[in-house]
């Protein structure tokens, strides 16, 4: 395959970068594409260039730091998807590819396609852990969960934290990832001496992290690799609404 890739370049946060094209020949249809980008970034190296900076790390579809948008999608065309886990043979022999970095307020560029995440790491320290002491380890059944709630629980727990949703909210809202983190805890039974506390913590840090509010127009959903549902944010909104009257 033969591809033209249309690149965001920006050598720092005060740049105000641009596309800058590059030919690509001899794309196997089996390369991953951060494959193909490696590809790239070997010959700008061997020309003398320097090449395209990108983060990545497990490249198994686990990590979430593959962020990317591809043809105006986080991740690509391909649903369900990691961008690390999306092939070339997605795409056309002859086809023009953009890939740009993840737009938003709260992720600011660091340099051509990496972005600065953490402001998720900052909602997570607000409260995304269970600090109740609760001994040695318990036997297993001794705490019986219904199978509708660990469900649930296993689905939301499955956030790789990659950002997509907030790349693709025309709002650049953080609330699939904070709604995420709130429900896997707050559905089991050693979250919830904390659960209230934590949805107020999580969300206050989610808005003074830059975030955008959400107005449920579902994009994040679309675009989440892990297919974690709307209703997630509606489980969060309820337990925000109950632990806001508790307080004063």
């Amino acid at each position: 395959m033969n591809l033209t890739l249309r690149v965001w370049r920006q050598q720092g946060p005060q740049d105000k970068g641009r596309m800058v094209s590059y030919q690509v020949t001899d794309v196997s249809p089996d390369m991953s594409f951060l494959e193909m980008l490696d590809m790239l970034n070997e010959r700008l190296t061997l020309e003398g260039e320097e090449p395209v900076a990108f983060d990545h790390d497990c490249r198994e579809g686990i990590c979430g730091a593959c962020s990317m948008v591809i043809n105006g999608t986080p991740h690509g065309p391909q649903k369900l998807t990691t961008t690390c886990q999306l092939h070339m043979r997605t795409f056309k022999d002859g086809d023009t590819i953009d890939i740009e970095p993840w737009r938003a307020k709260a992720f600011p560029v660091v340099k051509d396609l990496v972005v600065d995440r953490g402001a998720f790491d900052k909602i997570i320290q607000a409260g995304g852990f269970i600090s109740a002491p609760t001994g040695a380890a318990p036997e297993a059944h001794a705490a019986p969960v219904p199978k509708v709630d660990a469900d649930a629980a296993f689905d939301a727990a499955t956030c790789i934290g990659c950002g997509a949703c907030v790349a693709a909210c025309p709002n650049g809202s953080g609330m699939l990832f904070t709604a995420a983190k709130i429900t896997h805890l707050g559905l089991m039974p050693q979250g919830q001496p904390e659960r209230d506390s934590r949805v107020v913590n999580m969300i206050a840090a989610h808005d003074e992290a830059g975030f955008g509010g959400c107005t449920n127009a579902g994009e994040c959903t679309e675009v989440c690799p892990k297919g974690i549902p709307l209703t997630t944010i509606g489980r969060l909104n309820r337990d925000f609404i109950k632990a806001s009257t508790k307080r004063p």
